[in-house]
């Protein structure tokens, strides 16, 4: 029996002029800071601290990609004795991913203690700023954690297009596609309602239109703008409807073959979008899929006489951003050694199928599925 939904957005998004404002009502707090070296070498972290006058802060620099669960539980030890009101986030997906499972562990620790968790994105890719998701890593044992609760959502988002304006072009790409991702997997995932369709197909209006703009032109502000809400948008739709096995493989792949996450999930797009749709031939039970799929294209501007042709569409389109952004298609372009990747292909079949992610897929998939797209993904 179908059981009722909700979509329950909690954070508060601050956007526009002079938003780092917001910061001044944390005037007299202490306040806690996760951020990255790379944060502190730019100015972000003065640019932050300027307007947190009059606050106790300490600042805790070593988030990294993936944050390992040794660097959780030494930010977890320094923020226990410090007793923060405010934890801030800035930085990558990362460094916000590190905040969130840093204060869960704090708030274990201090179970009655209220500390208000504040996300500053300076990437736009991984929408954390307003999830219930994290991801952090256990590098002994090769694998990525994906941490699931409500209590990982922030309080406040402060979307600041200046702080991505210097952005990597590499950078800019892998999270502009982690974006796109986000949304087609949210419109096509078992808990997609009404609510996450718009929030989602707005992401993608947003991402198809102003990545390539970004891309030609990393000093365009209001295009940077537009992809910071846009990932944004994204992750409010798919904190509420779930994703699927695109970032159930990725988080095996990336896991295991140190792939950055924007680009595996790129590389996995096309395939994955084929498989759900029950491509080349469409069975009945994949039909309802394939038509979300077409509705995406139709959507992004895409013409199309019928819905396999519609898929195919959108699929090209992806494939078509892929190639002009130097996305390779396989693991064997990419450089990943293929001895390799062949003896872990029982590990990644069996972690993605254990993924949290992988429940919402629209396609229920096997083991036999799994491992003949990651044949197809390896080249």
């Amino acid at each position: 029996m179908a059981r009722y939904q909700c979509f329950y957005p909690k954070t508060e998004i601050v956007f526009g002029p002079d938003l780092l404002e917001r910061l001044h009502a944390y005037s007299g707090q202490k306040v806690g800071i996760v951020t990255d070296a790379f944060m502190v070498k730019s100015g972000a972290l003065d640019r932050v601290q300027a307007y947190l006058g009059g606050s106790e802060c300490l600042v805790f620099d070593e988030a990294i990609p993936e944050p390992p669960v040794q660097t959780v539980s030494k930010g977890a030890s320094l923020f226990s004795d410090f007793d923060p009101d405010v934890l801030i986030g800035l930085g990558g997906g990362s460094a916000i991913d590190a905040a969130k499972a840093i204060l869960a562990v704090v708030r274990e620790v201090k179970p009655d203690r209220r500390i208000q968790l504040v996300a500053i994105p300076t990437t736009s890719g991984t929408g954390s700023e307003v999830t219930a998701y994290a991801v952090i890593s256990d590098p002994e044992n090769g694998k990525k954690i994906p941490l699931v609760s409500r209590d990982l959502v922030p309080d406040v988002a402060l979307l600041d297009p200046e702080f991505v304006r210097t952005a990597p072009l590499n950078v800019t790409v892998d999270s502009g596609m982690d974006v796109i991702t986000h949304a087609i997997e949210a419109i096509v995932a078992t808990g997609a309602n009404h609510f996450t369709d718009a929030c989602a197909e707005k992401a993608l209006e947003l991402a198809f239109a102003f990545l390539p703009k970004v891309y030609a032109d990393g000093n365009d502000l209001a295009a940077r703008d537009a992809m910071h809400q846009a990932s944004c948008l994204a992750g409010l739709a798919f904190t509420a409807s779930g994703l699927g096995i695109n970032h159930g493989l990725a988080h095996a792949i990336g896991g295991q073959m140190h792939i950055v996450h924007g680009r595996i999930n790129a590389m996995l797009m096309p395939i994955v979008i084929e498989y759900n749709a029950g491509l080349p031939a469409m069975s009945p039970d994949c039909r309802p899929t394939a038509e979300k799929y077409a509705r995406i294209a139709k959507r992004i501007g895409l013409h199309f006489p019928s819905t396999e042709k519609g898929v195919y569409a959108l699929v090209h389109a992806i494939e078509k951003l892929n190639a002009k952004f130097g996305i390779p298609k396989t693991m064997k372009a990419h450089g990943v050694d293929m001895n390799t990747y062949a003896r872990s292909e029982q590990t990644l079949v069996n972690a993605a199928l254990a993924d949290a992610c992988t429940a919402t897929n629209p396609r229920k998939p096997t083991a036999q599925d799994l491992t003949i797209l990651l044949h197809r993904v390896g080249g």
